[in-house]
């Protein structure tokens, strides 16, 4: 592969990965703060490392949008020779846009990494999974739930405040809790502003940070070849079951079956959105809903196969749950159909195959065509 952008939130091992892939790369780490004020002042000064290391083909730029202005000088670098490959980490797509990714001229393409999938961890345990989600950085703590807590804080702390991307520390704070009501959900704005007591335009711009900052993003209604009027308000989620748990508020008021239930579907989220990710070919992720009110809670369609996927958290599978996988197969029976269950047995009924949760977690593979019959 040339030169590409590794995308990925904090925590998720982006620089781990690369340090044992490519222990001969130079390094430019941008957190170290002597390097960084060097760099800001004077982007060209990579020119000079760069030539310190004359035989090394592979540069690796962590957190490049600390200094977006470095973009300019390696688009330069690749005009002039086409020998070295640069490799450029991220937990920010804002300052990166902003600060003209378009100047390489699509030079490297935008890879992401996301938290662990089932299949990469040999202990892999579901209701672990609930409770402290997949981030490596937190997996890999001595106290998983002590740096879970902390996760939100870091990112109001190190990239909210430092950027200025917002005056109002405390509304953000109080949308954050607020997003988690609509994890899993269609999202509301204004439901979302009354919430937070902030203005629907404000939110919408915090909505941006968040997936700016990669800790959540929306998944949009499955309308190809429609034959029913579908909704049109796309699906929000927190991009970890663990950073889900963690800002959603639990109380006497706060039912533990839909905190459960929610974060299920989080996880399976967040797994699907790996596969589509790791996976060669083009694959839309999506979800189905009618204004009729008929649903499925995924949806991919690509080069690798066509797969409509529900999510209960359930120990037994009832007529009702099957309800919206049905009326989608009546629109596209081309699709193989799945409900995710919190139970214990593999069945298929009327040709809907019912898949225990963790089981179907651990057999998405990135590269393989998800398979519902093994």
């Amino acid at each position: 592969m040339g030169s590409f952008f590794l995308l990925g939130p904090r925590g998720t091992g982006k620089s781990t990965l690369l340090k044992r892939r490519l222990p001969g790369a130079l390094y430019v780490d941008l957190l170290n703060p002597e390097l960084y004020r060097s760099l800001q002042a004077r982007p060209e000064r990579l020119r000079e490392l760069m030539a310190g290391s004359p035989a090394v083909d592979t540069v690796v730029i962590d957190e490049i949008q600390r200094v977006p202005q470095l973009l300019n000088v390696v688009h330069a670098l690749m005009e002039e020779s086409r020998r070295r490959r640069f490799i450029m980490t991220g937990s920010s797509a804002r300052k990166l846009r902003h600060g003209g990714t378009n100047l390489l001229g699509g030079r490297a393409q935008n890879c992401y990494l996301h938290p662990f999938m089932a299949c990469e961890l040999s202990d892999f345990n579901l209701d672990n999974a609930l409770r402290a989600g997949m981030i490596p950085l937190v997996l890999d703590s001595p106290t998983p739930e002590d740096t879970l807590a902390g996760y939100a804080s870091l990112y109001l702390e190190q990239e909210i405040q430092a950027e200025g991307l917002t005056r109002n520390i405390g509304a953000f704070s109080r949308f954050l809790e607020a997003m988690s009501f609509s994890h899993g959900a269609v999202l509301n704005a204004s439901a979302v502003s009354r919430e937070c007591e902030v203005e629907r335009r404000t939110v919408v711009n915090y909505i941006n940070i968040l997936e700016d900052l990669l800790l959540g993003f929306q998944l949009p209604v499955f309308t190809r070849r429609a034959k029913r009027r579908t909704a049109s308000h796309p699906k929000f989620y927190y991009f970890d079951a663990g950073v889900f748990r963690s800002v959603r508020p639990r109380g006497p008021l706060d039912s533990v079956t839909e905190i459960q239930g929610a974060g299920l579907e989080g996880l399976v989220a967040q797994h699907l959105r790996a596969w589509v990710d790791y996976t060669k070919g083009r694959h839309e992720l999506g979800y189905w809903r009618t204004r009729g009110g008929s649903e499925v809670d995924f949806i991919i369609y690509g080069e690798m196969g066509f797969y409509a996927i529900e999510v209960k958290h359930s120990r037994r599978v009832s007529s009702s749950d099957l309800r919206g996988l049905k009326a989608f197969r009546e629109d596209y029976p081309e699709a193989n159909t799945a409900l995710i269950y919190r139970g214990e047995e593999r069945r298929r009924i009327d040709d809907v195959w019912c898949i225990p949760a963790e089981d179907f977690l651990r057999g998405i593979l990135p590269g393989v065509a998800l398979r519902f019959d093994y």
